[in-house]
């Protein structure tokens, strides 16, 4: 079976890493794939080393008259049984044709860029019934999710290195470091629980307000900001508990890789959060925008260790079960070889 996988976001980002992981898997799984990526070294480079053979194209702005030709002569060659455009730019400069076209969408985006698109896919439920919502028919509206790496077993990154001592509880946040991401409200619960030291593995806008407000609290010498980290499963493994304080959070992928190397999860009920995790069961979760019951429920698992392990455990079953790589592919492939058009 032939696939398209249409790429035009930035440098990194959840969605960028997962269109890898996915044209990666399926290849693997043994389709033929064509990832036609925006212009990107790096992940041309990565998806060479697989032996794929990724096209690049500029997928520019509105000016841009080269992209959508080349495009379309690239597919018509290529003869997809279905092409998968990833968020909006690649959305926006799919064609149709003789393929099933699919929006594939990791968040509430406008829908005016999916309008040629034959199907759209929303990688939370969430999604997907807000895109029904939407007026779309829901036939034609599926939730597929993402999975993620196993990052059980890796040897933890050393804590020294990261400036936190051995003998301390140690709170992971993972992504952007962006208002979205709520990370000034594990600062401020920070304050709440003293001795422990949060790691915010992550670089964005809010980097210098983030250490302004540590110092501010008092808790300066407990923030550690590491910049980007590639070392995810290793960070993972050092530390005591996940935290994930988002305003936003579509999906909560870091939630998924928590679960993965077993790590108990504290989440704001979020969109994303809220639809993963069983309070209680999975992990627990606090009302957004709260230190104070943020650092409530921190303590509570530092303060419970068997119950903290008791939700990590769960916390792997449903990885294993729900978004290991294997169960999510296996969906992928019978949603490609089955999707028809309208």
């Amino acid at each position: 079976m032939n696939v398209a996988q249409l790429m035009a976001g930035s440098q990194a980002g959840g969605a960028e890493l997962f269109f890898e992981r996915l044209t990666i898997a399926l290849a693997a799984s043994g389709e033929t794939v064509l990832p036609v990526i925006r212009r990107n070294a790096d992940r041309a480079a990565r998806l060479r080393a697989v032996g794929l053979g990724p096209v690049e194209l500029g997928f520019g702005g509105p000016m841009d008259l080269l992209t959508g030709p080349r495009l379309a002569r690239t597919l018509r060659r290529f003869a997809p049984r279905v092409t998968v455009a990833w968020m909006n730019r690649a959305a926006r400069f799919a064609p149709r044709g003789d393929w099933v076209l699919v929006g594939r969408l990791g968040g509430y985006y406008d829908l005016a860029y999916y309008r040629r698109c034959d199907h759209l896919v929303g990688n939370t439920r969430g999604i997907a019934d807000w895109i029904v919502a939407q007026g779309w028919p829901a036939a034609r509206v599926h939730y597929l999710p993402n999975f993620s790496a196993d990052m059980g077993g890796a040897p933890p990154a050393s804590r020294a290195a990261l400036g936190v001592p051995e003998d301390v509880p140690l709170l992971l946040g993972l992504g952007r470091l962006h208002p979205n991401k709520a990370f000034d409200v594990l600062i401020r619960a920070l304050t709440r629980l003293p001795g422990a030291h949060a790691v915010i593995a992550g670089e964005g806008p809010e980097r210098a307000a983030l250490a302004i407000l540590a110092a501010r609290e008092g808790v300066a010498h407990r923030v550690h900001l590491p910049g980007w980290r590639t070392d995810t499963a290793a960070l993972l493994a050092a530390a005591d508990l996940l935290v994930c304080p988002s305003r936003r959070e579509p999906l909560g992928n870091v939630v998924i890789e928590a679960w993965s190397a077993a790590r108990p999860v504290v989440a704001a009920a979020v969109d994303g959060p809220r639809e993963l995790i069983t309070p209680g069961v999975h992990g627990l979760l606090v009302p957004p925008e709260d230190p104070d019951a943020l650092a409530t429920a921190v303590a509570e698992l530092l303060d419970a260790p068997a119950r903290a392990a008791a939700l990590a455990r769960a916390g792997r079953t449903r990885y294993e079960m729900d978004f290991a790589e294997s169960p999510v592919v296996a969906r992928w492939r019978h949603f490609l070889a089955t999707v028809e058009k309208p």
